[in-house]
């Protein structure tokens, strides 16, 4: 028996079991005909599959295993949980049996999630590998039968015994395989993987005959690198949106560093300045030997006639490239532009829209102008000398005396009844006069005043600060 599911396996029937023993205890078994490369071409799709949603470096990992490295991953998800959680019941949907274990180290993941009882996903945290490690079979290292069984001969059923036991009678006795295996599993040295890539992903790869280690040659491989990227988007009429620069260290480590950008693009000197700029963060070890970059998210490229002309014409600034720079330095989620928004009150007219994102069709009123800053929410102040349906003389704002100079106003604003209506904390601000003033210092505020203005029956009037002008 080559594999079985869980119905055989729950009726005693085991891998490497022959068809006449399985039957007798399963007469009606189903037998079909193993295929090892049909086996290895849909796990190869699904490995594509996942390297597409979910993590840039993914391969195979025959015959029944999948490798996905998720560092750095998990903000596009909020959380390593709610990633592989989602992952996990994408598969079941497929009508996939799978058992999913995350971990520091590739060689703990998979010890895991293939000798823990099948159920929910198993995440690890950060520094447990060596625990979560300890009480599992010596079989779990990925060991070949008969080391396995020789080692249980000899006592060892667990893995905690290996790490206490002197390494050299083992080491000369089972070969270098047993402790490298082990030491895969602690971290103690790397375990490569070698990624798959789509064909039809735009990528380029260089290999090199001496290791390199400096930023400088670094950044040589990156053009080059970049340039052939370049054509290959060329003839597709399309640019890269991600990027993703591998290097495969010599001690079979690898590290990546990705980059996005704001529109398509296929400029080779921008997408190696974006690739660049990161560099620092990659430790060469003992060297590097090879370089991949790939494009794992392309888009058309939309050209207008006469674009580029005009651009060099006029020598204006290149705003998807001044993006870029900006939005991989600090975060894509940190750089956005304020686009306005039809509504009726003040701090829901304002949306954060991304930096080169086409107008919405909304406009700002010139006649009714808004402060460059907005308190959210309001806060509270205190005013002096107030006269009906007049801004006040004074008003004291976070610990400070305000004296008003000149004033324009009052600007009702009624709210938007019909969103506030049943919200308690939002029914207080639904009606409101405000004001533009200007203190003696040239400050330029703007308060308002709560409720209806003509109708004092209920208390004293209540005043707070929505936003200072520029």
């Amino acid at each position: 028996m080559a594999a079985v599911d869980q119905d055989a396996r729950s009726l005693g029937i085991m891998l490497g079991m022959t068809i006449t023993r399985a039957r007798s205890f399963a007469p009606g078994l189903e037998v079909i005909d193993a295929d090892p490369e049909a086996d290895l071409a849909g796990l190869r799709r699904i490995a594509l599959w996942a390297g597409r949603r979910y993590a840039p470096i993914v391969a195979p990992d025959p015959p029944d295993g999948l490798w996905l490295d998720v560092t750095g991953c998990a903000a596009l998800f909020n959380t390593e949980r709610t990633l592989v959680k989602d992952l996990h019941r994408r598969l079941a949907a497929f009508g996939l049996t799978v058992q999913i274990a995350v971990a520091d180290t590739a060689g703990c993941a998979h010890a895991v999630a293939r000798h823990v009882p099948a159920g929910r996903p198993v995440t690890i945290e950060p520094g447990r590998h060596r625990a979560a490690l300890a009480l599992l079979p010596v079989g779990a290292l990925r060991l070949e039968p008969p080391v396995v069984e020789a080692l249980r001969k000899l006592g060892f059923e667990r893995i905690e015994q290996l790490l206490g036991a002197p390494r050299g009678p083992l080491a000369k006795r089972f070969g270098h395989t047993l402790y490298r295996r082990l030491d895969q599993a602690l971290g103690s040295i790397p375990e490569p993987i070698d990624a798959l890539f789509p064909p039809a992903v735009p990528h380029a790869r260089r290999g090199f005959v001496e290791p390199i280690l400096t930023a400088e040659a670094f950044a040589h491989v990156i053009g080059d690198l970049a340039d052939d990227l370049a054509h290959q988007l060329t003839a597709l009429g399309k640019g890269a949106r991600r990027l993703d620069c591998h290097f495969h260290r010599v001690d079979g480590a690898a590290q990546a560093i990705r980059v996005g950008t704001a529109t398509p693009s296929r400029d080779p000197r921008h997408l190696a300045k974006l690739l660049c700029a990161r560099i620092e963060g990659i430790d060469p070890g003992l060297g590097v030997e090879a370089m991949t970059l790939v494009a794992p998210l392309i888009e058309p490229v939309q050209h207008r006639q006469g674009e580029g002309l005009e651009s060099v014409a006029r020598g204006g600034p290149d705003l998807p490239s001044l993006v870029d720079t900006l939005a991989n330095r600090f975060g894509h989620r940190r750089l956005y532009r304020s686009m306005p928004q039809a509504s009726a009150m003040p701090e829901r007219s304002v949306v954060r829209a991304a930096p080169l994102a086409a107008a919405n069709g909304a406009a700002w009123n010139g006649d009714l102008p808004r402060p460059s800053r907005i308190l959210s929410p309001p806060e509270a102040i205190q005013v002096t000398a107030m006269l009906p349906d007049h801004p006040p003389a004074m008003f004291v704002w976070r610990g400070k005396r305000f004296r008003i100079a000149r004033a324009d106003g009052p600007e009702r604003l009624n709210g938007e009844w019909w969103r506030e209506r049943g919200v308690e904390a939002e029914r207080p601000y639904v009606v409101r006069d405000y004001f533009q003033v200007e203190t003696v210092t040239g400050g330029r505020y703007w308060i308002f005043r709560l409720g209806d203005g003509e109708n004092r029956a209920t208390g004293p009037m209540r005043w707070f600060l929505h936003g200072a002008f520029a």
